[in-house]
């Protein structure tokens, strides 16, 4: 079955809201076996609204709209639907009955202009809102679906799992199953290109690639007739594409680096404290969004200044002298000093050149030094990041960092 999402709502194309629902339900649809062609997005325009319907319909069997039934008069997403569908809306005086209660329940008037969200197209499977006051519905006509549902992601998003799906379900002949791989320290293009004997031809499981900051990921899909058969399709793909991206990946299951670190922290009951000189405490407060982690977390210290590199980590004055604060032989001494200190398994320290000012020719901005102790471990290394901007340079170090952590753990360095 192939489906558009239709989103209703000037409010969408003048970007004063972020619009969530389209997001939700392709992932929704997809999980159904649904594919998802097309997203749409209109104003409050009748004429717009119709023929944006009407085009939708010529490639695809279902429609999905949010917004546009509430009681104001630019709320016209039924009308217009039952118009293209050939259909009249009609009161339906158990939903009007249900409205009244409603507004006797919260105390409040119930003015004329609220009995517009209870009429609806005649021949419509109607979907109650438990969570607001506009109904959604269903209709059908030669083979092509409509469903209307209610704009506000709350009310939408509780009738789709409530009413829509079970809907669905007794419609579709498949299941669609992917998983989403997470790699770092490989580009998309060297990804998609180590994967080309698969994506070169493929038919079923797809692999499709894509980039996110700092990272490159790799979607894995299957649509067959049962979740069992699709799951095990997606399984034996991850298989063989293991044999030439593992090293790589860090997540089978869509989780963020940091997650992924910090799960293995607790789990492992590895104590860990860092030092940072140009990431500012950003590792730190990234590895802090993990709950549960003081359990293992001990300190995180910000040394920016070679003064503060010496007194609180130890670091010689002279490594400072003829190395200079980022180098290796910093960093070494960092991580050291924060060892000795702290006692914890893990110790990591970072040290560079953020910009967008302060590098020369012999240590350009975007120039990192990383050093890590994990128990009698230790590991130094340098990298030299793409100076894209400040930003995107002390993030991109911090995922360097986590990439360190987690190759130690893994016991892959």
């Amino acid at each position: 079955m192939k489906s558009a999402i239709l989103s209703v709502g000037t409010e969408l194309l003048f970007g004063q809201i972020t619009n969530t629902n389209s997001v939700f339900l392709s992932q929704q649809l997809n999980l159904l076996g649904i594919d998802v062609m097309y997203h749409y997005t209109v104003g409050d325009n009748p004429k717009r609204l119709a023929e944006m319907i009407r085009q939708a319909f010529t490639d695809c069997d279902l429609i999905i709209t949010t917004g546009g039934l509430g009681p104001t008069q630019d709320d016209l997403t039924k009308e217009i639907a039952a118009e293209v569908l050939h259909d009249e809306l009609i009161l339906h005086e158990d939903l009007l009955k249900d409205l009244e209660d409603y507004f006797i329940r919260i105390n409040r008037e119930m003015t004329e202009n609220n009995k517009k969200q209870v009429y609806l197209p005649s021949r419509a499977d109607i979907f109650d809102n438990d969570a607001g006051t506009a109904p959604g519905f269903a209709l059908e006509e030669n083979g092509k679906t409509i469903i209307c549902l209610p704009g506000p992601p709350r009310e939408m998003t509780r009738m789709f799992q409530r009413r829509v799906k079970p809907y669905l379900e007794a419609k579709t002949d498949s299941v669609i199953f992917y998983k989403q791989l997470r790699t770092f320290g490989i580009g998309e293009s060297k990804l998609e290109s180590d994967l080309q004997q698969w994506i070169d031809g493929q038919t079923d499981p797809t692999l499709a690639t894509y980039a996110k900051e700092g990272e490159a990921c790799l979607r894995i899909t299957s649509k067959r007739p049962t979740l069992e058969e699709a799951k095990a399709a997606v399984e034996d793909m991850i298989e063989q594409v293991n044999e030439k991206i593992g090293p790589y990946v860090y997540s089978y299951d869509d989780e963020e680096f940091y997650l992924v670190v910090g799960k293995k922290l607790l789990d492992k009951n590895i104590t860990f404290s860092c030092a940072e000189s140009c990431t500012g405490g950003l590792f730190a407060q990234t590895l802090t969004e993990v709950p549960g982690i003081s359990a293992v977390f001990d300190r995180g210290i910000v040394t920016y200044s070679n003064k503060a590199k010496m007194e609180e980590l130890g670091v010689r004055q002279e490594t400072l002298s003829q190395y200079g604060a980022v180098s290796e032989e910093t960093a070494i001494e960092m991580a050291e000093g924060l060892k000795k200190a702290t006692e914890t398994r893990l110790c990591i320290s970072v040290t560079g050149i953020a910009g967008p000012d302060g590098g020369t020719e012999e240590k350009p901005v975007g120039l990192v030094y990383i050093s890590a102790i994990l128990d009698d471990k230790r590991i130094s290394k340098k990298i030299q990041v793409r100076n894209i901007s400040r930003k995107w340079n002390r993030n991109y170090t911090v995922l360097c960092m986590l990439d360190i952590v987690n190759r130690l753990i893994d016991q892959r360095l």
